[in-house]
């Protein structure tokens, strides 16, 4: 997932322990700098592509996935081009993190390839360091939104894997047909 020399800070490498250690279903990065929310794949499939589509084989779960977060965005959700944001209106508010702009080493990358946790990252606004006054404003502008991807988590398929007498069985694989992308068991 990393290139030879990439430094993993400590945090990051946390928060991946973490991930592998608890079955997550979905999370969310919040990030400032645009009001816009993003999917895997952040890192294009040809590295020297820049804002280059590089769909998961998921892509229609996390297209619902930000749609269910844009959607529900009182700025985001708004179809004026003209205010923060507004070039990504004509997309519903949302794009495939490499088509905007690809990087290496995202945690929504690393979710979707290393665990079977599905992130977006969402820009909560187009001020990368907000003021602390507008905190609020922020806040107020996404809590509906992130409910709302909350609840997402019910969305699809679930259940107990068990054995013929009844007892779970961990890290068994599950494939969905027509997509690429296996997802284990937890505990």
């Amino acid at each position: 997932f990393f290139f030879p020399g990439f430094q993993v800070a400590p945090e990051t490498k946390a928060v991946m322990k973490w991930l592998r250690s608890i079955p997550f279903v979905l999370s969310a990065s919040l990030h400032g700098g645009e009001l816009v929310v993003t999917y895997p794949y952040d890192y294009s499939r040809h590295p020297m592509e820049e804002k280059m589509f590089s769909p998961t084989p998921d892509e229609k779960m996390f297209q619902m996935l930000a749609k269910a977060y844009a959607d529900a965005h009182p700025v985001i959700s708004d179809r004026s081009e003209l205010r923060c944001g507004g070039n990504f209106v004509k997309r519903g508010g949302i794009i495939n993190g490499a088509e905007w702009y690809s990087f290496t080493g995202g945690m929504a990358d690393f979710n979707y390839l290393h665990t079977n946790c599905f992130e977006v990252t969402v820009e909560v606004g187009c001020e990368k360091f907000p003021l602390e006054e507008e905190l609020f404003t922020i806040w107020h502008e996404n809590k509906g939104a992130l409910l709302n991807y909350m609840e997402m988590v019910h969305r699809g398929i679930k259940g107990i894997v068990s054995d013929k007498f009844g007892n779970p069985i961990k890290n068994a694989r599950i494939s969905v047909r027509g997509i690429q992308h296996d997802v284990t068991t937890g505990n």
